[in-house]
């Protein structure tokens, strides 16, 4: 449902007051829901009870298909051109919308349960003084809003004050960005100490800041408050979504609510996917629909010449009808007969169909036991039922390498101090290192942590004066553990004797070897994905101010001071051969400051920090100018082991045909490596391409020069991507068999997807685990989020989610391979039997003089695509397998068709439609033959109208049913039941509907009575003096009372139905005597 704004105007700026309703209310910071005036109420349902039914059916008529039906429907109801009933469309058209209808109401009505959950929950306001329990939905803009621990915080809130100290609290951001490390949290200084409802009661700050914007990392505003004025960032804000951990209770101001918080300007609509064979799909469709205009003129042009040369014989006692006064009228309202009766060349129950096969696919997927991990309980989900065919089909896979196809479960493993190295080396003999006995840190540490292994003493016996600073600057660094690198990285601080404490807004509490040691926190230099470093500034208490920076080496290196030279070669070496062993690695240095430079820094710092615009630039800049000629201290080398299976996986993919890209932001040594360990690189690879360059040009020259290796198995490590070098690059990383991208940002991981999505036209699949992988999840056709350690952030934006790398062989050998088989099958199917089915038509209309008769039923035309024919071929792309599942993953190569679209294209439509016309030649013209000329033994015709349509709607009925049988591969109980249960029910409706008791009840809508075709036949072939007449002739309808219905079936008018009497005398005694029976 959409929100009625009651602001005109985008914001340019937002201005709030704290405990001030009345006039935050002049700014119209609220929405009107069901008329009722309403500030942070969600509504993500797109319906309620009043405007269900025009919104969703307007919805449903935006498809094309939906709207062709009812522009058939339409027509029907015009008399003058419909010879069938307006039922045989409206019918199947009201159940497609009548299905469609109520899928989209139960999904709506789960969104409204869930929007009413989170709309009710409580929250304590700050009203009038005294805190009151209001719902979630009643919460304006301006209130103060108190939160406990473990709470979810209820809209964007400036943090005002805590009970921990110095306006400290801790948050779990899993919602927003899926990170489900804790994140720090503080108020401004001034109003910390507002603890009490009644000091918060009589706040009136105001707060000027941004418009609401969907930018989860940043926040600028300013706080007015006692004739002063406090800069505000995002570590002040608490946003909606957001759950209040380790903290008792903190108090915030609210700033944005309901759809314009941050959570809700970040949840914009998922970008449609479809399938190439929906693509596919819709070009026949426009095919079929040219072919049906086609059939449809040459009939018309056939009835224009009827009329002219022999339906002007019998305008004496069949004249036409108004308004036909000329061939050509009758020709044109013939055409529209004809696109009606024709149009079941393209059945709307297909689109039904479709969709039901889709829906049973992705329960296949979600109950699928060997998908489901029993260590974390987590079952294999397929969060959308339009892509399953599509699985069938992929050719690139692009893969996150943390967390995907390792287990982002971080363990301290390596590091370099002062140009010494320690840490197993994985170069010994494993004999050496079984020797070799865990290190027992309990001795000296009480607090050390006892899952904690290192098995290399010689960091243990130097000297503690030496590396206590260097260790120390882990816990410097780290002290936040705001990922599971960090995580490791103070694990290792605190085995080794120095453990991070406790911290205030000023102060970080350290035990270093037994001994309290309390830093002072100066300021802090924040992390992101541009500067790839973090800085912290501290005053020991022999008052020594020192920067303390952690980062990737590729941009702390080039920030130290000459003098390091010689340290930094070795500890380059020792950088390279820990990545070459696979391993995450990270550089630490220092830098001593004086007072003066702290001083001055701090001040340009701080006015950069208090900018109203460029603020990020002027903190970037200062950040750079500090973080300049620093000492090396040395590096860190974290393990993430590869997750179970993934080697395995990786190898039966290739065999696939199915070609694997990692896109990793680590080093180019950790990326090869992490190659050999899935067996993406293996050792038969003659040739490894390294491509490194940092301009366009030096990336051009060795491009081109990889082309001059050919057959050459080659890895390509992209370190930009530019426009002008698309086609080199796709062409070059294409002709590999294995690609690895390092150093890549989220958004370039997004841009290699998409060019090889615009070059290739190839099917691609993106596999991730993080919030940073979410751009490359939406940019592929398939994305597939794996519900691992970064939080749920990407599950939500995929379209399959399960929790290891390892089912995704499955997911495509089986289920995708399976969906696209059956699919293909269906749809071949589907096509032939209509085409048989309304083909029939076509033929007739030679035979009738191009009057748009039916040669079947209306019941019958009714009936063949819901009743007759819709179960067995549901149940045959449903269920239907070529072979077993453990088949389908012993030999990958039989995956290759999908990928080569071999099943369903074109070519094999063309065939389809081939068979089925084929299947129609047959079905009328041997019957025809057959009973033209045939009489019973006492010589009364055999043939008569309802003989040759019963004859031939049973064979047909008969011939597809035998067809769907034969291309059956797996059968079911499912499917048994459906083919011999459609066949069953067909005789018994036709017997029903020929019967004498229902022509009796309703002889308007039931004709064929075995009695009544008889008299009609006798009266015509007395009147005509022509006992063969009926059998030249058998196309003649029944016959109905009345000077303008003469000869007609029920509904029909006679500017049609002359050419039943093509063969027939012109004599009026045929009215007459038709009139008197």
């Amino acid at each position: 449902m959409t929100h009625l704004v009651c602001c005109v105007s985008a914001e340019e700026e937002r201005r709030v007051r704290a405990n001030d309703r009345e006039y935050n209310e002049k700014f119209q910071y609220v929405y009107f829901s069901f008329l009722i005036l309403q500030s942070n109420c969600i509504m993500t349902s797109k319906y309620n009870i009043i405007t269900f039914l025009p919104v969703n059916l307007f919805e449903q008529f935006q498809e094309v298909a939906n709207t062709y039906f009812l522009f058939l429907l339409i027509l029907q109801l015009i008399p003058q051109i419909s010879s069938l009933s307006w039922f045989t469309t409206i019918v199947p058209l009201a159940l497609v919308l009548s299905i469609t209808a109520v899928k989209d109401a139960t999904d709506d009505y789960f969104r409204h349960k869930s929007d009413n959950q989170v709309n009710n929950r409580q929250s304590q306001v700050l009203i009038r003084g005294s805190l009151q329990n209001e719902k979630w939905m009643n919460v304006r803009v301006g209130d103060i809003i108190k939160l406990e621990n473990n709470q979810f915080v209820a809209a964007d809130l400036l943090l005002l004050s805590s009970t921990e100290p110095h306006g400290l609290c801790y948050i779990e951001t899993a919602e927003l960005d899926g990170e489900t490390n804790m994140k720090v949290r503080q108020s401004v200084s001034v109003t910390s100490e507002l603890g009490d409802p009644n000091n918060l009661a009589s706040f009136d700050g105001e707060v000027v800041c941004e418009p609401p914007n969907n930018k989860l990392d940043r926040f600028s505003g300013t706080l007015y408050w006692r004739e002063k004025k406090y800069s505000l960032t995002n570590q002040n804000m608490l946003l909606r979504g957001c759950v209040l951990r380790n903290t008792e209770a903190c108090y915030g101001l609210v700033i944005f609510a309901g759809p314009d918080t941050k959570l809700m300007q970040n949840s914009g609509r998922t970008k449609f996917k479809r399938t190439s064979i929906d693509r596919l799909m819709n070009t026949l469709v426009l095919w079929i629909f040219g072919f049906l205009v086609c059939m449809g003129m040459i009939l018309a042009v056939g009835n224009a010449g009827w009329e002219k040369e022999v339906g002007s014989l019998f305008q004496s006692y069949l004249a036409w009808d108004t308004p036909v006064n000329n061939f050509l009228f009758s020709a044109f309202l013939s055409f529209w007969s004809y696109v009606i009766i024709l149009n079941t060349v393209v059945p709307i129950s297909l689109y039904v169909s479709v969709e039901v096969i889709r829906l049973g696919h992705s329960y296949f997927i979600n109950w699928d036991q060997q998908m489901f991990c029993s260590q974390c309980n987590t079952a294999a989900e397929a969060r959308t039922t339009t892509l399953n065919e599509e699985l069938g089909q992929v050719e690139y896979i692009f893969s996150d390498k943390t967390g995907t196809l390792t287990q982002n479960i971080m363990t301290f493993n390596k590091c370099s101090i002062n140009g010494q190295s320690y840490g197993k080396d994985t170069h010994t003999t494993c004999t050496h290192w079984k020797l070799s006995q865990r290190l027992d840190f309990t001795p000296f540490n009480p607090l050390a942590d006892p899952d904690f292994c290192f098995y290399d003493d010689k960091l243990c016996k130097t000297q503690i004066m030496t590396s206590k600073l260097n260790i120390c600057s882990f816990v410097m660094l780290v002290y936040k553990a705001q990922s599971p690198d960090e995580g490791a990285l103070v694990t290792a601080a605190r085995n080794f004797g120095f453990v991070f404490r406790s911290r205030t807004p000023g102060t970080i509490t350290t035990t270093e070897m037994g001994r309290t040691v309390t830093y002072s926190l100066l300021a802090i230099l924040d992390f992101n994905n541009i500067r790839k470093r973090m800085s912290v500034i501290v005053r020991n208490p022999e008052g020594r101010i020192r920067l303390y920076c952690k980062g990737a080496d590729t941009v702390l290196l080039e920030r130290l001071h000459p003098c390091n030279q010689e340290v930094m070669s070795i500890t380059s070496d020792h950088l390279n051969e820990y990545a070459t062993d696979g391993l995450r690695t990270l550089a630490l240095a220092y830098r001593d400051l004086s007072e003066d430079e702290w001083e001055a820094w701090s001040e340009s710092h701080r006015f950069a920090d208090k900018a109203t615009d460029c603020r990020e630039d002027r903190l970037a800049a200062a950040y750079e100018e500090i973080e300049q000629n620093m000492m090396l201290l040395g590096a860190t080398a974290i393990e993430d082991k590869l997750q179970e299976g993934v080697p395995e996986t990786i190898a039966v993919l290739s065999l696939a045909n199915i070609k694997i890209w990692v896109l990793t932001g680590d080093k180019q040594e950790t990326a090869v490596n992490i190659g050999y360990s899935c067996k993406m690189l293996t050792d038969d690879m003659t040739e490894v391409f390294i491509i490194s360059g940092h301009t366009v040009q030096s990336v051009r020259q060795e491009l081109r020069s990889v082309w001059l290796c050919a057959h050459c198995t080659r890895l390509y490590t992209a370190h930009a991507l530019e426009a002008d070098m698309e086609a080199e690059f796709v062409s070059t990383a294409c002709a590999c068999k294995a690609v690895i991208c390092c150093r890549v940002t989220p958004l370039q991981k997004a841009q290699v997807v998409e060019l090889i999505k615009k070059h290739k036209k190839a099917v691609t699949l993106a596999i991730g685990d993080g919030a940073n992988d979410i751009s490359m999840i939406k940019s592929a056709h398939i994305g597939v989020g794996i519900s691992g350690q970064e939080g749920i952030q990407a599950v939500l934006a995929s379209d399959y989610s399960f929790s290891q790398f390892r089912f995704l062989q499955r997911l495509l050998l089986v289920h995708g391979r399976w969906s696209y088989l059956r699919m293909c099958r269906f749809l071949c199917y589907f096509f032939y039997k209509n085409f048989a089915f309304t083909m029939v038509h076509f033929w007739f209309g030679f035979f009738c003089g191009f009057s748009a008769q039916t040669v079947y039923d209306q019941y019958f035309i009714t009936l063949f695509n819901i009743v007759y024919t819709s179960l067995p071929v549901l149940a045959m792309g449903i269920f239907d397998q070529d072979v077993p599942d453990h088949r389908s993953l012993e030999y990958p190569k039989l995956y290759e068709p999908g990928q080569l679209n071999l099943l369903f294209n074109k070519r094999e439509f063309f065939i389809c439609i081939a068979q089925g016309i084929y299947t129609s030649v047959v079905l009328f013209f041997v019957p025809y033959a057959v009973l033209s000329n045939a009489t019973q033994s006492n010589g009364v015709p055999l043939a008569d109208y309802q003989t040759f349509a019963v004859t031939t709607a049973t064979a047909l009925v008969i011939v597809v049913s035998v067809q769907i049988v034969l291309d059956t591969g797996f059968w079911t109980v499912f499917n048994h039941v459906f083919v011999w249960g459609s066949l069953g029910s067909y005789f018994i409706i036709m017997f029903a509907l020929h019967s004498q008791t229902l022509f009796r009840i309703f002889p308007n809508q039931f004709h064929f009575c075995p009695e009544h075709i008889i008299a009609a036949s006798r009266v015509v072939n007395d009147c005509t003096g022509n006992s063969n007449m009926h059998s030249s002739s058998f196309g003649v309808p029944l016959p109905q009372a009345g000077p303008q219905t003469s000869a007609l079936r029920h509904g029909e008018k006679t500017h049609k139905n002359t050419a039943f009497l093509t063969l027939m005398s012109p004599s009026s005694s045929l009215q007459h005597a038709l009139q008197s029976f």
